[in-house]
Formats: C-alpha cells, sequence, structure tokens
C-alpha cells in the first residue's frame, strides 16, 4: 500500500508551531515561578505571625497566673529555731512558728529580716527589701546640682572650709588617713537668710559624686509618737546605702532647739525627733562615706548637744559679702544678662551696705523687670539704679536684719 505525503502547506506550518509552544510553557513557567516566591513570602510573614502571637499567648498566660495568684501576707523574722522554722510576726497581728520554703535564701534570714508570707499555711516564701518611708527616698536628689563654686560669689573663706570638711574627706580620703587625723563630723552653716547656705551646699555636692539628700528639718517633725524618730532613722539608713553621701538639713533650728520644760506634748516629740538625730550623729564615723552638713539663720537657738565635738563640730560662718564680694556677685548674676555697653557695675556697688546676694538677686531680676516694661532689648544703668533705690527703700528686702548680738 502506498503511503501518501502529507500535504506542503502542513510541513511547513510544524516548525513554526513549535517556538511559539515554547515561549508559552516559559512563559507559564515564570508565572508559576512568581507564585511560588509569593507564596513563600506569606508562608515566612505568617510564621512570623504564629511566632508573635504565641509570645503575646505567654505574655498573657503569665499576667493571667499573677491576677489567678492570691496576695502574699508582708511578716517581719523575730528568730530563727534550731529545726529550720522560724518565728515570725505577721501583718495580721499575732507571732507564728512557720516553715522556710526550700527556695528562700536561709543566710539571708536574720531577725528583722522582712518576708513574704504564704496566705494558706503562712510559709515563708519570699525575702523582701526593708521598709523604707517614701517620703525620705524622696529626699534624694538624682541629679547632681548644676551650682558650682564659681556662682557663689564673695565667700572663699566659707568655700575653703567646706572643701577642707566636706570634699576632701570624700574626694581624698587617703590624705586625712596619712596624717592620722579625723574631719569633722558635721558642718554647720550659719549665718542671715539670703547669704547663700544653701548654695554653698548645692556647690559641694556639684564638686563630688556623692548622692546629694537635701530635706528641711521641719519635714522631720511628725504628728503622731515614734514617727518622726523613725524618718530621722531612715533618712540615715538610705544614706548609708547610698555612700557615698552628702546629707544636707536646711533650717535645722526646727527641730534643734533648745530643749525647755514645757510640758507640751508637741514639744516632746520633737525633742525625741532631736534625740534620735543625736544619737544617728553618735552614730557615724568621721572618715565615713557619708557627711553631714547643716544650715540655720537662728544659731542663738540650737541645743548645745548639737554643737558638742562629734556631732556639728564645725561652725561655718556665711556672713554679709564685703564690697568686693558684692561687685562679684553683682558679676555673677549679671553674666547671663544682656547689659547696655554704658552699664558700669563698680559704680553701683558703692550704693550699697550690708546687701546679701539675695537682695542682689533681686535687684537685678527689678532691673530686668523695668527693661520688661519699657519693651527695651537690654538693660540700662538706670534700671539697675532704680532696682538699687528701690531695695533702699525697703520694698526689695530680704529680711536679713537681725539683732548684732544675735550669734553671741
Amino acid at each position: 500500500m502506498a503511503i501518501r505525503d502529507p500535504p506542503a502547506d502542513e510541513t511547513e506550518s510544524a516548525p513554526d508551531a513549535a517556538p511559539d509552544a515554547v515561549a508559552g510553557l516559559a512563559e507559564r513557567n515564570a508565572e508559576l515561578r512568581d507564585d511560588k516566591r509569593k507564596s513563600a513570602a506569606e508562608v515566612k510573614a505568617l510564621r512570623e505571625e504564629v511566632r508573635s502571637m504565641t509570645k503575646e499567648i505567654q505574655r498573657l498566660t503569665v499576667e493571667l497566673e499573677k491576677v489567678k495568684h492570691p496576695p502574699l501576707i508582708v511578716g517581719s523574722v523575730l528568730d530563727l529555731l534550731v529545726d529550720g522554722r522560724a518565728v515570725i510576726k505577721s501583718t495580721t497581728g499575732p507571732n507564728f512558728v512557720v516553715p522556710v520554703a526550700d527556695f528562700v535564701n536561709r543566710d539571708k534570714l536574720v531577725p528583722g529580716t522582712r518576708v513574704s508570707l504564704s496566705q494558706s499555711n503562712l510559709t515563708v516564701v519570699g525575702i523582701l527589701p526593708p521598709s523604707r518611708d517614701p517620703h525620705v527616698s524622696g529626699m534624694e536628689v538624682i541629679k547632681k546640682p548644676d551650682v558650682t563654686y564659681a556662682q557663689v560669689g564673695g565667700l572663699e573663706r566659707a568655700i575653703q572650709e567646706l572643701r577642707e570638711t566636706v570634699e576632701y574627706p570624700l574626694t581624698k580620703p587617703e590624705v586625712f588617713t596619712k596624717l592620722g587625723i579625723n574631719p569633722p563630723k558635721g558642718v554647720l552653716l550659719r549665718g542671715l537668710p539670703g547669704t547663700g547656705k544653701t548654695m554653698l551646699a548645692k556647690a559641694v555636692a556639684n564638686a563630688t559624686n556623692a548622692t546629694f539628700i537635701r530635706l528641711v528639718a521641719s519635714e522631720l517633725v511628725q504628728k503622731f509618737i515614734g514617727e518622726g524618730s523613725r524618718k530621722v532613722h531612715d533618712l540615715f539608713q538610705l544614706a548609708r546605702d547610698k555612700a557615698p553621701s552628702i546629707i544636707f538639713i536646711d533650717e535645722i533650728d526646727a527641730v534643734g532647739a533648745r530643749r525647755t520644760d514645757d510640758g507640751t506634748t508637741s514639744n516632746r516629740e520633737v525633742e525625741r525627733t532631736l534625740m534620735q538625730l543625736l544619737a544617728e550623729l553618735d552614730g557615724f564615723e568621721s572618715r565615713g562615706d557619708v557627711r553631714i552638713m547643716a544650715a540655720t539663720n537662728r544659731a542663738d537657738i540650737l541645743d548645745p548637744a548639737l554643737l558638742r565635738p562629734g556631732r556639728f563640730d564645725r561652725i561655718v560662718d556665711v556672713p554679709l559679702p564685703s564690697p568686693e564680694g558684692v561687685a562679684e556677685i553683682f558679676r555673677i548674676h549679671t553674666k547671663g544678662m544682656t547689659l547696655d555697653k554704658d552699664v558700669e557695675l563698680a559704680s553701683l556697688t558703692g550704693k550699697l551696705k550690708a546687701v546679701s546676694g539675695a537682695d542682689v538677686a533681686a535687684i537685678c531680676t527689678e532691673a530686668g523687670m523695668r527693661a520688661v516694661r519699657a519693651e527695651r532689648a537690654t538693660i540700662t544703668q538706670a534700671d539697675l539704679a532704680a532696682g538699687i533705690q528701690k531695695y533702699q527703700k525697703g520694698e526689695l528686702h530680704t529680711g536679713h536684719g537681725s539683732p548684732a548680738g544675735i550669734y553671741a
């Protein structure tokens, strides 16, 4: 049987169809690759989301367990028994003999330790940090004061005494050890209001890397019996924990006034606070890392027990500045002010007598307010002269005047 050849037009079209089919397959292959890449990216994103959701579930589970966990009772250890149990006093009232959980470090359990107790059987399940008055913790100045010695004018002698008695024992303790001497334990700054006592304390804190703990003595006076003494104890304990540190008690005459026999309950509580302060001062080493400073403008009424050796045994007088000191204070206060070019500070200082640093600051502020009132961009000589005149009339007086024999 004879084989018939295909038509001529079919033979010619076959080679043309093959490239088109290959091109279509290549295009389809590229589309499938793109779909695969997109699917892989989506799978990766979903896996990350699953991982994130798993972490969130774990976090919420922990938070839920915290909410479901019953609260613990706070107690304090009174005694430790030889069989491993502890005698504790709980906040509920009575004393209990309770077991101690195995995971609690028994070496840290001493009488007076605060512990947490299980509600079910009062088992000791944790050790808590010591209790501290939140007001005392708030007295700590975390940020170092920005006042430097250069900003305290006219008090070179007081600055030198403070550096020797407060700064050097903290920064150069080896000098005192080598010489075999003990620096003063406490330093009392006495002077009229506005003379720069608080600024001196801030400058000392700035010059050292010590923790600066500042309070006003009236904060130690409390309503209930024993509260003031406890606050004093917590204050000095904070200073020990944060050593090296500087305690600065401003207006110490609020609790350190001379004791009397008037018999009132309020006065007895102040005296208890004073006695606790005296006991804490006696408990410090003069070469230790805690320095104590105080300030007052009524040194004449302080109790003699505060000023005996071993307590506030160094008194630093902060007097009114000399004329040269007044000029220096004027330069310090006007350093950041926009003064007119015709201002001559030297001619102003001769008009002032018995002026404090606070008075000079008030005069400079009044001069600036006059410039604001006149809508001027600079402060003129007339503004400063007007401020001095207003001070001399008593309108800017800070009340530093006092009887001549106040410190006699």
